[in-house]
């Protein structure tokens, strides 16, 4: 049978999505509503689906952080540790260009409509430039990103100051002189705060709770580098020795005037961060409490201290949402996400997810490998469980890390962990470094 899939969106989960789908002669088409390949990665002062600002570096180091397909070493043997927004973009539309995939690609396109109609059955609607199209797949990959709709906090009162959350932040320049709080300690708010605190008059940030924070570095390598030496131990143990490492790294957070933590590590998604702790030490980011309200220009906090500040930048994390869906068809906004190895559906057979899970690590080295996975299956050369209900279930009840109910931890996985699961469903010679020839122009309805 000649089999269609539709392919949302372009970035690092799409790009890979598509290239292994026409890798096993499918055809595949992708849509994206940017004008080129590399989803968040695209940089831009506008507000736009991009969520990178002006000095944003990858958190994960280069080794752990590339397609087998195509590693940072074929595209670029200087790559630093931890490369830019801007290498990361190069990298990312190098690898389109590789794999000949840009002819398969809908750029400018909006992805408004995903009718499930029956196994091999998709009717979805389109709009490019105010143009809408109606077509029909036999396939659709679900590869939209989770960091694109911002969640806001709520706090009793107003700020009548200037409130942006961490999606708009292009770079620190507009808030310089400016009295800056920053709420959140993610990476985006760890590094919102250092990168405004070389030009604010002041910057405060404000945590809820304790965050463990690990630097990007250990006994000169990368730290994830370092942490991949002991995968072969079992989580608990790891999770053991990571907590050890960062209490004697940091000593006690009491001296940097931080709140403690009193949940273990991987209970909630870790920092990484070098920064954060050297300007606090050196006066240039304050800590705070939880925010208790807002009176005017003024942020009251819950240990009773009172400031004014001329902005509040949010980084509270996004909403994962899939908006071309009937929300009562398919919403994970609030969890649970019950997905086998966090892509197949438990009843539709003819969808999937790539790269909707969060890992202790780099996202798309699991997208390639689901990607593949995708393709091996609908080619039939796999077949995914009879009990895959049973087993969608047990991957919500009984997660890698049992952390803290918030939307932000519906989806993590252990980064080893995973990718070691979704191998064992692939052939040996899974990898594929060989552009293959495809048609000049893809088979279109």
């Amino acid at each position: 049978m000649n089999y269609r899939v539709a392919v949302i969106g372009a970035g690092p989960s799409g790009i890979t999505a598509l290239k292994n789908l026409l890798d096993q002669g499918i055809d595949a088409i992708a849509f994206d509503r940017n004008e080129n390949v590399g989803g968040n990665w695209i940089y831009s002062e506008k507000e736009s689906h991009s969520s990178v600002f002006e000095t944003t570096h990858i958190i994960s180091s280069k080794t752990l952080s590339q397609y087998e397909d195509f590693p940072f070493e074929e595209f670029d043997p200087e790559t630093p540790d931890y490369p830019s927004h801007e290498v990361l973009r190069n990298y990312f539309q190098a690898y389109a260009r590789k794999f000949n995939l840009y002819p398969f690609i809908r750029f400018n396109t909006l992805v408004k409509r995903c009718e499930w109609k029956g196994p091999l059955e998709w009717v979805i609607t389109t709009e490019t430039e105010g143009e809408e199209r109606v077509e029909t797949f036999t396939h659709l990959a679900v590869a939209n990103g989770h960091h694109w709709k911002p969640r806001y906090p709520s706090y009793p009162g107003e700020f009548t100051g200037e409130f942006l959350h961490s999606h708009t932040f292009k770079k620190a320049a507009p808030f310089e002189g400016k009295r800056v709080l920053v709420i959140g300690g993610g990476n985006s708010a760890c590094d919102v705060a250092v990168e405004t605190s070389r030009v604010s008059a002041s910057t405060s940030i404000s945590w809820r709770r304790g965050y463990w924070i690990a630097p990007k570095f250990f006994f000169g390598k990368p730290s994830d580098v370092v942490a991949e030496g002991t995968k072969w131990l079992p989580l608990k143990l790891r999770t053991f020795f990571n907590q050890i490492l960062l209490k004697i790294y940091w000593g006690d957070y009491k001296k940097y005037g931080l709140r403690p933590i009193t949940e273990p590590f991987g209970s909630t998604h870790p920092t990484i961060n070098d920064e954060l702790m050297h300007k606090i030490r050196h006066g240039k980011v304050k800590p705070r409490m939880d925010i208790a309200r807002f009176e005017g220009n003024h942020v009251v906090f819950e240990d009773g201290k009172k400031e004014e500040y001329d902005a509040v930048i949010a980084c509270t994390g996004y909403w994962l949402t899939h908006p071309f869906f009937d929300k009562d068809f398919i919403d994970y906004s609030s969890g649970p996400v019950p997905l086998y190895l966090k892509m197949f559906h438990p009843e539709i057979d003819n969808l999937y997810f790539i790269g909707m899970f969060q890992p202790l690590g780099c996202i798309w080295p699991g997208a390639e490998l689901q990607s593949k996975l995708m393709a091996q299956e609908i080619i039939g050369k796999w077949n995914r469980p009879k009990d895959i209900k049973a087993l969608c279930e047990q991957e919500v009840t009984n997660p890698h890390y049992h952390q803290i109910a918030t939307p932000r931890h519906t989806i993590t996985v252990d980064y080893h962990l995973f990718i070691k699961a979704l191998k064992k469903h692939l052939p040996k010679s899974y990898v594929s470094k060989t552009p293959i020839t495809h048609p000049k122009e893809p088979v279109l309805n």
